[in-house]
């Protein structure tokens, strides 16, 4: 297309999207008026009741003796579990906690030694690509995001399955546990392709060990030479574990039930989860913790506490950083006084830090973590405490694991998919309805006009 042509095209579009934009813009007071949730929440951020779950339960406030509601350290629920007892549980005994997590997730209960090791045996299995998918689906169309990568290669394996409308449980579930075991394959294997055709990196394509853990495998696929220490491994298990579910209400898993609810098949269903996680409201926000962390470092050469603050001062008033206004990692929709996964994973950064020589950074990311709930409530009117969620640490931590930016959404999404799973069985165990929130009409009324009276 003529250059001239093109840039005729692309001013008009913007001037269509302008129009477009404008006919969209509903007056504000309008919401008040229809008792209307905006985002399904209320003003006290307490989400719209949209459906029941026995999946996991997130809790942030206790009642009193006079039956309010007050602000109570976060608690984190699988199957009626603690992540507290789940995490000391596998950590104690040294082992890996992701496919134990997985199994509780979607069966309801903890398995015993035999259980664990034949479901591990099926995840290896399954663990492997239809010959010729990478050279076909993801060498031949490298994309930049590898979430995009993830969610093309989940709509193509629909054709590689003999029944993929199938949604008796028992195919989803075989159907899911596939998706789960192929991953990290897909996501890993989408960057090595992406490096080698964007970046000139050289590619190394390894196969997956049936006998080795999901983290365990990520670092083995990833790494050119295949190695890594034992505390690298245990460390992006534990943020697997800990990233593996998160209630029937978070954006992703809330799509996960509606799409399922339409009776549509699994890849279909995943490949939405997929989209809504790529949002960076939603599953972006650790890797723009490494970023705003980085650009901290520039600006507060000394890393005193007054240079921070003054920093983050300029982050909330859209003066530093991406000028959005948000100390990302910090706040959550639901927990105020603290995450109960960055609680966790404070707790086990530290050791890593030190091995990888990054202990300085450390205490930048602890100076951060007490000193920005101090600057938002000092330059936001907020109706409840603030505290660090876990894409505060969790970013840090894959950033000490040599893990690219790139793939930071989708080991996000490899270990959610666990979740999304557990909640499409749920879904399609207890169906009734299709899920249709109602939307309320507040346009006005016209008369046709015909074409040569229209201005």
């Amino acid at each position: 297309m003529d250059s001239k042509i093109n840039a005729n095209l692309n001013n008009k579009i913007k001037e269509l999207a302008k129009i477009a934009e404008k006919s969209t813009i509903i007056d504000s007071s309008l919401y008040d008026k229809h008792d209307c949730k905006r985002g399904l929440r209320d003003l006290s951020g307490k989400g719209v009741l949209v459906g029941l779950t026995e999946i996991s339960e997130i809790k942030a406030k206790d009642i009193d003796e006079n039956g309010k509601e007050i602000l109570a350290d976060g608690e984190l629920y699988y199957r009626g579990y603690s992540i507290f007892d789940i995490v000391s549980g596998f950590v104690k005994e040294d082992r890996f906690g992701f496919e134990e997590t997985t199994y509780l997730l979607l069966f309801g209960r903890l398995p015993s030694k035999r259980e664990l090791e034949e479901f591990n045996q099926i995840l290896g299995e399954f663990r492997e690509l239809p010959l010729s998918f990478v050279r076909d689906v993801i060498m031949k169309r490298p994309s930049v995001d590898m979430m995009n990568v993830l969610a093309r290669s989940v709509l193509t394996l629909y054709a590689y399955d003999p029944n993929p409308d199938d949604i008796s449980i028992s195919n989803v579930l075989q159907q899911q546990l596939k998706l789960i075991s192929r991953f990290p394959l897909l996501s890993v294997y989408g960057y090595q392709v992406y490096k080698h055709y964007f970046d000139d990196g050289t590619l190394v394509i390894h196969k997956p060990d049936a006998n080795k853990s999901t983290a365990e495998n990520i670092l083995h696929l990833l790494r050119k030479d295949s190695n890594y220490s034992e505390i690298e491994a245990k460390l992006l298990d534990l943020c697997l574990v800990l990233h593996a579910e998160h209630g029937g209400g978070n954006n992703s898993t809330f799509a996960t039930h509606l799409v399922t609810s339409s009776g549509t098949d699994t890849y279909s269903a995943m490949a939405a989860s997929l989209g809504s996680l790529k949002g960076p409201r939603h599953g972006g926000a650790n890797a723009q913790v490494v970023k705003m962390m980085e650009d901290l470092a520039k600006h507060a050469p000394n890393r005193t506490e007054g240079e921070v603050r003054d920093y983050l001062a300029k982050v909330l008033d859209k003066k530093a950083f991406d000028k959005k206004g948000l100390i990302y990692g910090m706040g959550h929709a639901i927990y105020s006084k603290n995450d109960p996964r960055a609680r966790i994973l404070k707790g086990f950064v530290k050791p890593l830090a030190i091995e990888k020589d990054h202990e300085e950074e450390y205490e930048l990311y602890k100076l951060v973590e007490n000193l920005a709930p101090q600057v938002i409530a000092e330059k936001r009117n907020i109706y409840k405490g603030v505290c660090a969620n876990i894409d505060f640490y969790s970013g840090f931590i894959y950033k000490l694991l040599g893990l690219p930016i790139e793939l930071y959404t989708p080991v996000f999404a490899i270990s959610r998919i666990s979740g999304w799973s557990a909640h499409r069985i749920e879904e399609l165990s207890n169906a009734g309805k299709i899920i249709r929130p109602a939307y309320k009409a507040v346009s006005s009324r016209h008369d046709y006009v015909e074409m040569d009276k229209r201005k």
